[in-house]
C-alpha cells in the first residue's frame, strides 16, 4: 500500500482535516493517508473547530493526535502534500532526496493555483469550514492525479 503524508505547521488543523478528507473521498485506491506538522508537538488533539467542521461531513477526527515531521516518516511515504509553499521549501531543504515527491496541495488539476491554504488556527468555525472546503476542492484534483498520473 502506498502512503500519502499531509503536512501543515502544528498538525492540529489543516493536515488532519486533509488526511481525513482524503480517506473519505479517495475510497479504495490503495493509499494510506497520514499527517504531520513541521512544528508539531507530539500528542496534541485536533483543534475543536477542526473536529466540528469535519463532523458536519460525518467525519470523526476527535481521536487525532499530532506528530512532528521526522526523517523516518518522510522516508516511509510515497507522496508529501504541503499546505504552503514555505512548508514545501522547509521539507525539501531538510530532505533534498524527496524533492520530486513534495507538492503544494493546490498544485494539481486544471487550475494549478499556486496559493497557500491559510492556517485557521484560532479562527472562527466559519474560517475552519472555509479551509476545510478549500482543502476538499484541492483533493479532487490530487485524487485524479493519483488515479491517472496526470498533473
Amino acid at each position: 500500500m502506498k502512503r500519502i503524508l499531509f503536512v501543515c505547521t502544528g498538525n492540529t488543523c489543516r493536515s488532519p482535516m486533509a488526511a481525513a478528507l482524503f480517506r473519505y473521498r479517495a475510497g479504495d485506491i490503495g493509499w494510506e493517508a497520514l499527517s504531520a506538522g513541521t512544528f508539531a508537538i507530539s500528542g496534541s488533539p485536533a483543534s475543536e473547530n477542526s473536529v466540528t467542521a469535519m463532523k458536519e461531513l460525518g467525519i470523526d477526527i476527535s481521536n487525532h493526535r499530532s506528530q512532528p515531521l521526522t526523517p523516518e516518516l518522510v522516508n516511509r511515504v510515497d507522496l508529501i502534500i504541503t499546505m504552503t509553499a514555505e512548508q514545501r521549501v522547509q521539507i525539501v531543504g531538510a530532505f533534498p532526496d524527496v524533492e520530486e515527491r513534495v507538492f503544494l496541495i493546490n498544485a494539481f488539476g486544471t487550475s494549478r493555483v499556486p496559493a497557500d491554504v491559510s492556517d485557521p488556527f484560532g479562527g472562527s468555525l466559519r474560517e475552519y469550514i472555509q479551509i476545510r472546503d478549500e482543502i476538499d476542492r484541492a483533493l479532487s484534483d490530487l485524487i485524479l492525479f493519483i488515479r491517472t498520473g496526470k498533473k
